[in-house]
């Protein structure tokens, strides 16, 4: 009878054990293998490096299941944005930020005017990126030499387009991945095509800045790049007004009168011959496509057409040309454009 009793309290003892080990394991594995994400969209974490392990934590919106997890591999903190997706367990999102795989920022590289708009415009998409610095850096020349550009010619680097980068990349290797995709870009085609217009890609995507000031519309661009280079061969002077108001720095300008021509800057074509020393703005895609794509014209004048479709009129002699002109001219005063 006694030998029974021993074996039942031998039993029950083995039972607690058991018990408390199973609610000990349901007490770790339950929170660490809930979902961080209940709300059925997509969440976004960024991580910078004046965050903490408690503000990881609060971040991640799990506080049971870090604790649990933290107590048992101490948690090292990568900056960088992290994408919770729904049902994605707080275990599966402690593994990945504690070791840095974070996921990228999908930036679109704008064809702004100046750096300085395309600094600030970094600034609100990476983390280190400094609006002020960032401009600072696009205008030493210095800085630009590493890349093999000048300040002038630096917005010839960026291609437009929409890219897969980290969210705390640095400036430095911002632009070296900016370097690789132009030369992706162009790479293969576009480079046989280059060459065939005499021209180096600085020039090219000069010329295409222009050519995007000119117009919006991509499928005169052909026509209007193919002008200008037909000035350029005849030597005449490129004479477009974007590049006046780039000298100017005044984009608002509806009309430029005889003493902007005037002003004494590089960029003014109609007091310097050949093109400018580099891009009025950062070139879109179909305006460099244009420029390797150009119209072979006899045309070496054009005007804003009077209906302001944003197209033009094209013209071989001058006097075509003033009749154009004078009809845009008549279409400005009637509407009390300045």
């Amino acid at each position: 009878m006694n030998e029974t009793l021993k074996q039942r309290k031998y039993y029950y003892i083995i039972a607690a054990v058991a018990g408390l080990t199973l609610a000990a394991a349901c007490g770790v594995l339950i929170p660490v293998m809930r979902s961080a994400n209940t709300t059925g969209e997509t969440r976004i974490i960024y991580i910078d490096k004046d965050d903490t392990t408690d503000s990881v934590m609060d971040k991640a919106q799990c506080r049971h299941g870090w604790r649990v997890l933290t107590a048992i591999k101490e948690f090292r903190l990568h900056t960088g944005r992290y994408e919770v997706r729904p049902g994605e367990r707080v275990l599966t999102l402690y593994r990945r930020m504690t070791n840095g795989s974070q996921d990228p920022v999908r930036f679109t590289l704008p064809c702004v005017r100046t750096l300085d708009r395309l600094a600030a415009h970094m600034e609100r998409n990476f983390m280190d990126m400094d609006s002020a610095r960032t401009a600072r850096c696009l205008a030493d020349n210095a800085f630009c030499g590493k890349w093999g550009y000048s300040v002038e010619t630096m917005p010839a680097l960026f291609i437009p387009n929409t890219y897969e980068i980290w969210w705390n990349t640095s400036l430095d290797d911002f632009i070296e991945r900016m370097v690789k995709e132009n030369k992706r870009f162009w790479e293969g085609r576009r480079d046989s095509m280059a060459r065939k217009t005499g021209m180096t890609r600085e020039e090219i995507m000069t010329l295409a800045s222009i050519v995007d000031e000119e117009t919006a519309d991509n499928a005169e661009k052909p026509m209007v790049a193919g002008m200008y280079i037909r000035r350029l061969k005849t030597g005449m002077p490129l004479q477009a007004d974007p590049t006046v108001k780039f000298a100017l720095k005044d984009f608002a300008k509806h009309r430029i009168y005889n003493e902007d021509l005037k002003t004494d800057n590089p960029y003014n074509t109609y007091r310097y011959e050949g093109l400018p020393p580099g891009p009025i703005r950062i070139p879109s895609i179909a305006g460099i496509d244009a420029v390797l794509n150009h119209v072979e014209t006899e045309c070496i004048y054009m005007c804003a057409k009077e209906d302001f479709s944003g197209t033009h009129n094209f013209a071989r002699t001058y006097e075509e040309h003033l009749k154009n002109a004078k009809r845009y001219t008549d279409a400005l005063n009637a509407r009390n454009i300045h």
